[in-house]
């Protein structure tokens, strides 16, 4: 129809649904240049993404005049709890459900696709100017000096070349990110499908699969109706809201790379500028509740079918440690279980816990197939956080500011 234009949710299907096409029936040749295109993007992405990080966090607290020491510990705390319970959550469930329908035989047939993978036809590395976790820290310190001494100890010059590089960035999101993440993503189901990735889960373990993506739904459905009550919004208008961002997420399998989306997703959400602005960027580094959810299940799993013992008081120290270790992995798809490599030891042994035993290869195996549904809970999670900042803010620290200029 004239006029108008697809939107981005239906444009991610179709390049999902593509890219499982191509890789059951296109040639190895024609795979092959789709993975290269997806893989080129794939470089600009990582080297924009932590830029973007910087822009947006540092700008969305320095335009938070009042409080922003308050909104950062508070959004840190949430997030941090966030994980924990969803970690926690996972393992009561595992551990009770899974032992019924485990299959020994199904971790051969998994670790065989392990290191099966489409070959691009050329790479191009682009090395980012700062990694992800030093582009918060940085945006940390600029975004709180810049609230608290703009116009005051220093001028406004710093603070202007700061709102003009988040313009930029946000410009180049705008225009080359957004539109070029559906070619990524059919890349990326490309060479999960043709690597026999894609089925091998369903085929197999389709069970625990499946009860992984129902904790993933509880616990979004949990968090938007806690969400929701607390800044007296409709939750089930803020599960619609985030459906660009869930499926973004699940063809990225980065919660990084999903930042431009979710954060339309928080205008949305009503939540305002300088709120989303540092909230859903510095979320999508922190905060980590699908990803531990999966890691945690697929943990308790292993041990299963392999004998080794489990229990919570094992558990919750890995969920902890987990939680802080895994602090702007998101940046790649992966990113989550290979940070938890080193701290497997932790739930399987020093034995079995070795990064580069089999029993490790597995969890990694294991994890992956499942990466993308953990990644977009992650991101659904980051908007409920944002809307009960949003309200925190409004209602507690936006007032005093308020009183304190009127005096």
């Amino acid at each position: 129809m004239k006029g108008k234009k697809l939107g981005l949710v239906p444009k991610l299907i179709i390049a999902i649904i593509l890219g499982i096409l191509i890789g059951m029936y296109m040639p190895l040749w024609f795979c092959r240049i789709v993975v290269t295109a997806s893989g080129i993007f794939s470089q600009f992405l990582k080297f924009v993404i932590p830029l973007m990080i910087l822009a947006f966090v540092s700008m969305g607290i320095a335009d938070l005049t009042n409080g922003a020491g308050k909104l950062l510990l508070i959004t840190v705390l949430i997030a941090y709890g966030s994980t924990l319970i969803g970690g926690t959550a996972s393992f009561l469930v595992s551990i009770n459900l899974f032992p019924s329908f485990m299959n020994p035989e199904a971790l051969a047939q998994i670790q065989a696709t392990a290191d099966n993978s489409v070959a691009s036809y050329l790479s191009i590395s682009i090395p980012p100017i700062l990694d992800t976790l030093s582009a918060v820290v940085l945006a940390f310190i600029l975004g709180l000096c810049l609230s608290t001494m703009k116009g005051k100890t220093i001028g406004m010059t710093l603070y202007d070349a700061m709102k003009d590089f988040s313009t930029i960035i946000d410009t180049v999101l705008t225009h080359v990110i957004v539109p070029l993440l559906p070619l990524y993503i059919c890349g990326t189901f490309v060479d999960m499908t043709r690597s026999g990735k894609t089925f091998t889960i369903l085929g197999i373990l389709w069970k625990v699969f499946l009860v992984v993506i129902i904790m993933h739904f509880i616990y979004m459905f949990i968090q938007f109706m806690v969400a929701g009550t607390i800044a007296g919004k409709n939750p089930f208008t803020l599960m619609k809201n985030q459906i660009p961002g869930y499926t973004t997420a699940l063809g990225t399998q980065s919660s990084a790379a999903t930042i431009p989306v979710n954060l339309k997703c928080a205008e949305a959400d009503g939540i305002c500028e300088q709120i989303r602005n540092f909230v859903i960027p510095l979320c999508a580094n922190i905060h980590m509740c699908g990803s531990m959810i999966t890691i945690t299940a697929c943990a308790t799993a292993v041990c299963l079918m392999n004998q080794l013992p489990i229990s919570i008081g094992t558990v919750i120290p890995f969920i902890m440690t987990l939680g802080i270790a895994m602090v702007a992995s998101p940046g790649a798809p992966g990113g989550s279980i290979m940070t938890a490599l080193p701290f497997l030891y932790m739930i399987f042994g020093t034995e079995a816990g070795d990064p580069n035993g089999p029993i490790c290869a597995i969890m990694v195996a294991l994890y992956i197939t499942q990466d993308s549904f953990g990644t977009a809970c992650n991101v659904s999670g980051d908007n409920a956080i944002g809307v009960v900042v949003n309200r925190i803010y409004e209602k507690w620290i936006q007032p005093k500011g308020s009183e304190a200029a009127a005096k």
